[in-house]
Parts: structure tokens; sequence; C-alpha cells
């Protein structure tokens, strides 16, 4: 498999930017500065991102509660993505969203959402708009191994099949719903799932950005070349609990210290990437100190930047079409 040399960097850039990004999160939300709930992607990031590397600003996403990943990928910039963490004016939400409600509809990304199978509904809409206007879009709903049970999901399933909406539902399999593993709450597989619904299906290896990058092009070619809905079953694992604060009981000892050993995504990029000369060990090192100095950048700026005046409550809340 072929992938251009800007494309193989900028990918870099989108992982190690979704890392960095959560891990400081980690330790700034253990300070109490930052309101409501924290849902780190550590670990997944080879998801979003060798998904995303296939999308324009033109097509459409979907996300879930643990979104940031999504959001970087998509190209929603760091600056804005902290301030809005932080509940600050200048987020990209204005300091409304927070951590779970991240949208930027000038780049294709819907939201994030807090409900649980919230995205695939959104994602018909956004596929059936790409489909009447003719406009070549693919619209994604990112969802986890919970929401796959969710009749919203079931739902969507079916409406896109029907409909044949140029549609790519990526489930991403980090084996827990919240504290219930997926082996327990998800009866069948989700190829039989996709089955069931007559809908093309493809599995891939989600720590590995290569087995996503193929899997996701073939996905989404496709949905785009109006050939109807497709399920990409990405299998992964989060290396954080389920929201920050989560003390991971249900967990076997010694499980996210052998994921982030043998199954840290970047790694394995910058190993194979590196071994073949692909990338220069160089050039990665010189994003690695880019990308903490943006992300040491945008927790400065969003620690002092103003929060959200009594008069903005009523701003923003209706839209006049």
């Amino acid at each position: 498999m072929q992938i251009a040399h800007d494309i193989l960097l900028r990918s870099y850039r989108s992982m190690r930017t979704i890392r960095d990004f959560e891990e400081r999160l980690h330790v700034e939300f253990a300070t109490g500065e930052i309101p409501g709930f924290v849902h780190l992607y550590c670990g997944e990031e080879a998801s979003a991102v060798g998904v995303c590397a296939h999308l324009s600003e033109t097509d459409t996403i979907a996300s879930t509660h643990r979104g940031h990943g999504h959001c970087i990928a998509k190209g929603v910039g760091v600056d804005g993505m902290m301030a809005e963490i932080y509940g600050r004016k200048s987020g990209v939400c204005h300091g409304k969203g927070g951590s779970m409600h991240i949208a930027d509809l000038s780049l294709g990304m819907l939201g994030a959402n807090g409900i649980v199978g919230g995205g695939p509904p959104l994602i018909c809409g956004a596929a059936l708009s790409h489909k009447v206007l003719k406009d070549g879009g693919v619209a994604v709903a990112f969802y986890g191994d919970g929401a796959s049970n969710e009749g919203t999901t079931l739902e969507s399933l079916n409406l896109a099949m029907v409909w044949q909406l140029p549609a790519v539902f990526v489930c991403e399999d980090n084996g827990y719903g919240e504290a219930t593993g997926a082996s327990y709450a998800c009866a069948g597989t989700q190829k039989a799932r996709a089955a069931g619904f007559g809908m093309p299906y493809f599995d891939c290896d989600g720590t590995d950005f290569f087995a996503v990058y193929e899997a996701a092009g073939q996905a989404i070619a496709h949905a785009r070349a109006g050939n109807g809905p497709v399920m990409l079953h990405v299998n992964l694992a989060r290396w954080y609990g389920h929201f920050e604060g989560d003390a991971m009981t249900y967990r076997v000892n010694g499980e996210v210290a052998r994921e982030r050993a043998e199954h840290d995504c970047l790694k394995n990029f910058r190993q194979r990437v590196t071994e073949v000369s692909l990338l220069e060990p160089s050039a990665l090192d010189e994003i690695d100190t880019s990308v903490k100095d943006e992300i040491e950048a945008a927790v400065k700026a969003a620690k002092s930047a103003p929060l959200p005046e009594p008069a903005d409550l009523e701003a923003d809340v209706y839209v006049s079409y």
C-alpha cells in the first residue's frame, strides 16, 4: 500500500496532536479547573485519523462523547477546542458546549454527542443531504460498542440501507460500554449485524494506522461511489477510564499496561515508517516538538480567555432560516 509522503506526515501530526491533547487534559482535569466531564481518546488515535484522512471539509462526521480525537482528525483547531473545554468565550462553541459537545459545521464536524447512539441518526440526515445535492460527499458516524446496542443505531443502519445513503458507520469497539464488557453485552457479532441489514462490512485493527487507512479507504470509496452504506468495525482499546475519575476496577490487572506497551499506534507507526525510510526520525521529532508547543500555548490561552457573559446566555439558542 502506497501512501503519499505528505499524508504520512499529516497523519502522524494528527495522531500526535490527539495524544498530547488528551494526555495534557488528563493532567489539567485533575486540577479541578475544567468543568463537566472529560472522556479521553488515548489509544484510539489511529481510528479517527485513518478514517478522516480520506475525507474533505465537505464530508460530514458525527462523533460520540469521546470526541476530541474525531474533532482534531477532522481539522478542528486545538486552540478553540481547549478554550471550549475550559468553558471560555473563545471556544469553538463559545464555551457553551464543553468537552462532550464540540462542533464545527464549517469543517463538516456535526458535533460530539453526550447521547449514546446519538450520532448515527444525524449521519443519515447528512448523508441524505449529500445524496440529494449530488455533491459527492459522504457522512461518517463514529460510535462505540455500547452504542451498537442502541435502537437509534440499529434504526439508522436500516434506514441507510433502505435509502441507499452514502454513509459509513464506524464502530469503534474498545471492548467496554462504560464498565460493561462488550463480550457480555453485545450478542452475536458486528459483522452479523451488518449482514442482517445486507450492509457491506469491513474489519480492521484500530491500533494499526495502516490497517485503518486501507479499510477506511475501501469503505468510504464504496459509499462515495453511490453504492450505499458500509459498516467499518475498528478493534482498539482505550487507555483511560470511561471518564476521568473512573478507577477502572472492571479491567484485568496489567491490561492497560500491556496495551500501551504492545499496541501503541504512534510507536508502531514511527517504527514502520522509519524502518523502510518512508519518513526520517528527525521529521517526526520536529512534529513532536511542534505539537507539544502548540498544546502548551492552547492551555495558556484557554486559561486566560474570558468566560461567557450573562448576556451571552440568550445568544446562539435559536437559528432563523
